[in-house]
């Protein structure tokens, strides 16, 4: 348990039967009435973010969650194969878990599976991952409109908007937190 005054950001909670990371959170004084505090909370079971009011010094269950570093190693039909870097035990998930994430799953990246006692709720990607580009136009000389960026494939199928200066086999560096093309590689 913990008490809503000492919320974090990051930090895993247990509340109205769903397990939720917190996001954001402010403590409120309003000029009469008791303090509050304000939350965004994701749900870590089906990825949806809601705004949610706890009383000041409201008791909070902490939600224990376990991270284990695994490796991808490839997916078959709807099931994506990862092994567990310590035991070499192979894990799989349904792709209907990782929808988003598998914009950015390549063979051999290292990721770490979210566990809530047995059940999987998911992946933790790294902050910045390097795909290569298999698709995209060469760049028209003189063509500087829309801030010269163009749409390019990746290996994964996911298609970035990159500056114009990159080619077809580059690898660069992607952000999976908003998909967005950061550097070459």
């Amino acid at each position: 348990m913990t008490n809503s005054n000492d919320f974090k950001v990051g930090m895993t909670i247990e509340t109205e039967n769903a397990i939720f990371t917190i996001l954001e959170f402010q403590h409120v004084k309003p000029g009469k009435g008791a303090a509050i505090v304000k939350t965004k909370l994701k749900n870590l079971r089906t990825g949806s973010i809601i705004e949610k009011t706890f009383n000041a010094g409201e008791k909070v269950a902490l939600a224990r969650i376990d991270k284990k570093l695994v490796q991808f190693l490839y997916s078959m039909g709807d099931t994506y194969y990862f092994m567990n870097m310590e035991t070499y035990d192979q894990l799989e998930l349904d792709k209907s878990n990782l929808v988003e994430e598998s914009k950015f799953l390549k063979e051999n990246l290292e990721v770490y599976i979210i566990f809530f006692g047995d059940e999987v709720l998911g992946i933790d990607l790294p902050d910045k991952v390097t795909l290569k580009v298999v698709k995209t136009e060469q760049a028209v000389k003189g063509n500087t409109t829309n801030s010269a960026m163009k749409d390019a494939e990746l290996e994964t199928g996911y298609v970035v908007k990159v500056p114009l200066f990159i080619n077809q086999d580059e690898e660069i560096l992607v952000a999976t937190k908003d998909g967005k093309y950061v550097s070459r590689a």
